[in-house]
C-alpha cells in the first residue's frame, strides 16, 4: 500500500481572531493603501458626480454657513466674539466643527452600511472608517484654505485686527488629529451598536447638531459664566 505524504500548505495570509482588543493590526492598513487611496477617490468623485458646481461646494458651504451665523448671531442676538471679527470667528468654528461632525456622522453607521462588503472579500476592516476620515480631511483642505484668505484679508486690508503669533499654532496638526481620532472613535463604538440599534444613527445626528450649541462655536468665552471665565483664565495665565 503506498502511502502519499501529504504537503503541509503554505498560506499568504491566515484569518484568526483577535486575541486582544488593542490588537487593531494597524500594519495591515499600511498593506492595503491601495485599496484606501481608491475608497477616498470613490467618496470624493461620488460625492459630487452629477453636481454642476461641483468641488466649489467645498467654498458655499461654509460661506454660506458664517454669513447666516453672522446674520443671526451677531447681528440679530449680539453675541460678543472676543473683538475677533465676526465673519474669521465663526468661520474657525464652522471649518473645525464640520470635520469632526462629518467624521463622527459618516464613520457610525460604516458597518452597517457595508455589511453586504464584508461578508465577501476580506480586508481590514478599518479601512473604511479611516477612508471616511481622509476624505473629511481632503473636504477640509478647502475651507481651511478659504480661513486663511479671510485671515490675510483682516491682516492686511483691516486695520481693527492684529495678528500674534503664537507658539501653539505649531500644535495645529495635532489639534486636526485629535479631531480626526476622537470622531473615528466615536463614530466606530456607535457603529458596532448601531447593527443592532438602528436608532442610534439618528440619535447621533441629531445629537452632533445639538451638541454644536454647547460649544464655543457660535459664542465667545467671554459669554461663559463667570465662574468658567475664572477657571479658564487661571489656566491660561502666563508664568513669571
Amino acid at each position: 500500500m503506498e502511502i502519499v505524504a501529504e504537503k503541509q500548505e503554505k498560506w499568504d495570509l491566515v484569518i484568526e481572531s483577535r486575541s486582544s482588543m488593542l490588537d487593531l493590526r494597524l500594519k495591515e492598513l499600511w498593506e492595503y493603501r491601495d485599496l484606501l487611496f481608491l475608497l477616498v477617490r470613490r467618496d470624493y468623485i461620488a460625492f459630487y458626480k452629477q453636481t454642476i458646481l461641483g468641488p466649489i461646494w467645498f467654498f458655499l458651504q461654509p460661506l454660506m454657513t458664517m454669513v447666516m451665523y453672522v446674520i443671526i448671531f451677531k447681528k440679530l442676538a449680539g453675541l460678543g466674539t472676543d473683538g475677533i471679527p465676526a465673519p474669521l470667528f465663526y468661520m474657525v468654528g464652522i471649518v473645525s466643527w464640520n470635520y469632526f461632525a462629518e467624521c463622527l456622522n459618516k464613520t457610525s453607521t460604516v458597518f452597517k452600511d457595508n455589511a453586504n462588503v464584508f461578508g465577501k472579500v476580506y480586508f481590514p476592516r478599518l479601512i473604511l472608517p479611516f477612508s471616511i476620515v481622509m476624505s473629511n480631511l481632503v473636504r477640509f483642505g478647502v475651507p481651511l484654505l478659504f480661513l486663511v484668505i479671510i485671515m490675510l484679508f483682516y491682516i492686511f486690508f483691516r486695520n481693527d485686527f492684529h495678528f500674534q503669533f503664537n507658539i501653539y499654532l505649531l500644535l495645529f496638526p495635532v489639534f486636526i488629529m485629535l479631531l480626526a481620532l476622537f470622531g473615528l472613535a466615536m463614530g466606530m463604538i456607535v457603529s458596532a451598536m448601531t447593527t443592532k440599534y438602528r436608532d442610534l444613527a439618528f440619535l447621533v445626528t441629531f445629537g452632533v447638531q445639538l451638541f454644536m450649541y454647547a460649544t464655543p462655536v457660535i459664542y465667545s468665552l467671554q459669554s461663559a459664566p463667570g465662574k468658567l471665565k475664572h477657571h479658564q483664565s487661571e489656566s491660561f495665565e502666563p508664568d513669571h
